[in-house]
This record gives structure tokens, C-alpha cells and sequence, in this order.
């Protein structure tokens, strides 16, 4: 996939394509469609499949005060949209320049005459342009206008509920990776290089991977999850720990993982993924080592059962 992240990238004379345009802060079920419209449009018509986004959620410009953290972060977004098909990605820059743009302004400086856009695809509620002045309804006036068609794509529901990021993130909040994974259509999942941490678990006879507070991809809920670490082509059953750890030494807020029945694994400085499968507790405070060191191999022994029938 070709990644342009900014209009000037984007090749001089660039032959006609299918668009489709969006924050796309989850890619889940309800994005996913909408890049499949545009990709199968493309395959139709002999057009190039690109994917218009933004560096960073409107929010963050326009109302601060509200942004919520992403769901993934820039590097799982541009993964994700990749393997839907797409053959490029325009992120724009959101700033002051693109937040003025009118609708039409939008429409003929980024999708005509840089793009050159001959099929485009939207969601049912897409809004654009300067105070979201631009509707589906001006999309297809300015298509016809300029010569391209529209697509509109009705919401996913998924057992009555529409598919959506905040739809998401509250299910994150309240631990429940595995309804948050329908609606994703995948596994939920986070990002991030390991680190050297304070070798708690090693000692205890549990090693984790403590994942860098720099990683990409939201955190849920604090709690032990069951789940996959995947590290090096390879893919491993893994006890999941969110949060500050207060047995034994209160931490910042953290993610870890240990490797079932493994105690030679070297992660220190790799980017691993991890995968939330399903929730097992909540964090606790334990009397002691021994009583913490119970709840562990009791965690890992219900941690296998579930991944076992994943």
C-alpha cells in the first residue's frame, strides 16, 4: 500500500480512483464495510482504491475537552487498512487550513483534483467540510457536478447495535474484549516494545513482558485477561495483567503478560502484540506472596481452559 501523508505526496496526474474517506479510529465492522465498498468498486471499474483519513481525531482540534484516547494508534490504523486492500492511504494533516475547508473547497481540492476521484463511498451520517456543513446530500450535488458517483453505506448492527468506536471503547472500559472483538471483527489488541520492568514476576516463578506505556491500542479495563502474545512470526498463550500492581510495589499503570509454561523467552526490546481474548477478574490486593502466588497459578490454570477453546 502506498502511504501519502499529506496532499503534496500524492503523484502529479494520478490515474482515477475509488475513495473512500473517514477517521477510521477502530477500523472495526462498520469501517471494514465501507473500505470493502471501495475496494470492490475499484475492482469493478479499473480504478485505484484509496483511503482518505486524518492524522489525529477532529477532537483533538476542534474540541479538546472531549477527546477520548484511540482505539489504535496510527501504525495498527495504517496495518489495518492495508490488509482490507486498499492500494494507497492519504492521511491528511488535520490542522486550521483543513478544519476551514468548505465543502466544496474539500471536495474539489482533495478528492477531484488530487485524487481524481470517479467513485466515492461514505457512511449514512458522513459529515465534512468547515462546522460539518457538508452532508451525503451535498456529496452527491458536487458529484454530479464533477463526475463521480456516491456510495452510501447503511450502519453494521450487530445484535440490534449499531458499530461504533465510542460503542467499543465502553465495552473496553467494562472489560468485555470479547463482545469489543464482534464488533472489531478481530481481536482487540495492543502494541508496544517490551521493557525492562522491576523482575516482580520473574521472581514470584512468573516472568512477564512489561509492554512500553508508549504502546498503541487502548487499554481496558484494569483486571488479568486471557490472551495471545504474539512475538516473531510466533504466537503464545499468555496470562494478561492490567494495572499498578499493589501487592507488592505500586507501579504507574501497566500492561503485562506472561508466556504459559515458558521461562526462556528473551522479548526484552522486541515490538510484541498482544491480544485480548476474555476477562477473568478483577485486580485484587493479596495478604502475601504466598496467597499471591495461589491466585496466579490458579489464574493460569482458568487462562489455559479459555485459550484452549478459543
Amino acid at each position: 500500500m502506498q502511504f501519502w501523508s499529506s496532499l503534496a505526496d500524492v503523484p502529479a496526474g494520478c490515474a482515477a480512483t475509488s475513495v473512500t474517506v473517514g477517521k477510521f479510529d477502530g477500523v472495526h465492522l462498520g469501517h471494514q464495510a465501507l473500505l470493502k465498498a471501495a475496494t470492490d468498486a475499484a475492482a469493478a471499474h479499473s480504478l485505484t482504491s484509496v483511503c482518505v483519513t486524518f492524522d489525529r481525531h477532529p477532537d483533538a482540534l476542534l474540541a479538546p475537552d472531549r477527546l477520548r484516547r484511540p482505539l489504535i494508534g496510527p501504525g495498527q490504523k495504517a496495518g489495518l487498512i492495508d490488509a482490507a486492500g486498499l492500494e494507497a492511504m492519504l492521511e491528511l494533516p488535520f490542522d486550521h487550513d483543513l478544519a476551514c475547508l468548505s465543502p466544496r473547497e474539500f471536495v474539489e481540492r482533495i478528492l477531484v483534483t488530487a485524487l481524481n476521484v470517479k467513485h466515492l463511498v461514505v457512511g449514512q451520517d458522513f459529515r465534512f467540510g468547515a462546522k460539518g456543513a457538508g452532508t451525503v446530500q451535498t456529496l452527491q450535488e458536487l458529484g454530479e457536478e464533477f463526475g463521480f458517483s456516491v456510495e452510501v453505506i447503511a450502519p453494521v448492527l450487530i445484535d440490534g447495535q449499531r458499530v461504533s468506536t465510542s460503542l467499543i471503547r465502553e465495552l473496553l472500559d467494562s472489560g468485555d474484549v470479547a463482545t469489543a472483538a464482534r464488533l472489531l471483527g478481530r481481536p482487540h489488541s495492543t502494541v508496544g516494545v517490551v521493557e525492562h520492568g522491576l523482575k516482580l514476576g520473574r521472581q514470584l516463578g512468573f516472568p512477564t513482558a512489561n509492554i512500553s506505556r508508549s504502546a498503541e491500542g487502548f487499554l481496558p479495563l484494569d483486571g488479568i485477561y486471557a490472551g495471545w502474545l504474539h512475538a516473531s512470526g510466533e504466537r503464545y498463550p499468555a496470562a494478561l495483567s492490567i494495572g499498578i500492581n499493589e501487592t507488592i510495589q505500586a507501579v504507574p499503570r501497566v500492561l503485562e503478560a506472561h508466556v504459559l509454561d515458558r521461562d526462556d523467552l528473551d522479548l526484552y526490546d522486541q515490538t510484541v502484540t498482544v491480544e485480548y481474548v476474555s476477562f477473568l477478574r478483577a485486580p485484587a490486593k493479596f495478604s502475601g506472596i504466598e496467597e499471591l502466588i495461589g491466585a496466579i497459578r490458579r489464574d493460569c490454570d482458568a487462562i489455559r481452559e479459555i485459550l484452549n477453546r478459543d
